[in-house]
């Protein structure tokens, strides 16, 4: 039996593009945690799942997944994982029932009986033609396939986008439901942060293919917060303490990564809480240091 403490470990992984270089991204996903993945669009975020799933050849770096070199072992790392995508891989004109018999030859721990639960629980039609589903059932006919074959390690790319609330609230219980298994994990990517501040154990943000955080969510949050002040306030702050600054007709906020060290220096300014959406456009700014 494999043993492995990270789902995915990722070192030094380059990849350069005419224009756009994922530069020297490294992370892991521990076992038994959901992992998101933030960026904006053309952050590198899809680029590096690719890499991940052996979908495109990285230029240096070294990839692990479920304690197997991801190149070496990538029929057996692939019969253990399961993708799903923005964009529905399924042939348009197969049913669900047809979907189950192909995917049974594909998988040798194809579950028939778990995928009928699975399109029974989510009110998925058996004989329709895929094409005639709604986005959010094509989502959730991916998820279901996807968790019908026994994998251990769920990477998702963007795959709650465009779906409504009620649905994505739907298909988050059900990655709370599979990590109960507490040998299963999962790598989401999204630019959705509030639904990976409900879900998420830790965070990777990248930003032009560059890694500008990594870690766990609630310490991430933790030792974040915004100064918000007067512009003369912000006048007296140290540059050196904070990682960029909005500046608005009123005033100030800017974002600090050490919420206890801002507390004792400029204890007379209001230290507020933050968001990871927050966080991300602070450090996507980081760059201008300040910004409007």
């Amino acid at each position: 039996m494999n043993t492995y403490e990270n789902a995915i470990e990722i070192n030094g992984l380059t990849k350069k593009y005419d224009g756009f270089t994922l530069d020297n991204i490294s992370f892991n996903v521990p076992k038994g945690s959901i992992m998101g993945f933030i960026g904006q669009n053309g952050a590198g975020k899809t680029t590096t799942i690719k890499a991940l799933l052996n979908i495109i050849k990285p230029d240096s770096g070294s990839i692990s997944m479920l304690g197997l070199d991801n190149k070496e072992h990538e029929y057996e790392i692939k019969e253990q994982i399961a993708a799903v995508f923005d964009e529905q891989p399924f042939h348009e004109d197969f049913s669900a029932k047809e979907l189950s018999i192909m995917m049974s030859g594909i998988y040798s721990a194809w579950d028939k009986a778990k995928f009928t639960d699975f399109l029974d629980r989510f009110g998925l039609p058996y004989k329709k033609k895929i094409k005639q589903f709604s986005k959010g059932m094509k989502m959730k006919l991916q998820i279901a396939a996807a968790l019908s074959h026994g994998a251990k390690l769920l990477v998702m790319d963007e795959a709650t986008t465009g779906l409504d609330p009620v649905v994505r609230n739907e298909i988050l219980d059900i990655f709370l439901e599979y990590l109960q298994d507490e040998t299963n994990s999962i790598l989401m990517s999204s630019h959705i942060t509030s639904d990976l501040e409900k879900v998420a154990d830790s965070v990777t943000f990248i930003d032009h293919g560059k890694l500008l955080l990594t870690g766990y969510k609630d310490d991430i949050l933790d030792s974040h917060a915004v100064i918000k002040c007067s512009k003369s306030d912000y006048k007296d702050i140290d540059r050196a303490d904070f990682i960029s600054a909005r500046l608005t007709d009123f005033g100030a906020e800017v974002m600090v990564s050490d919420r206890s060290a801002a507390k004792t220096k400029y204890s007379g300014l209001a230290i507020d809480k933050t968001t990871l959406e927050e966080i991300m456009l602070f450090y996507v700014n980081a760059v201008k240091k300040e910004w409007t």
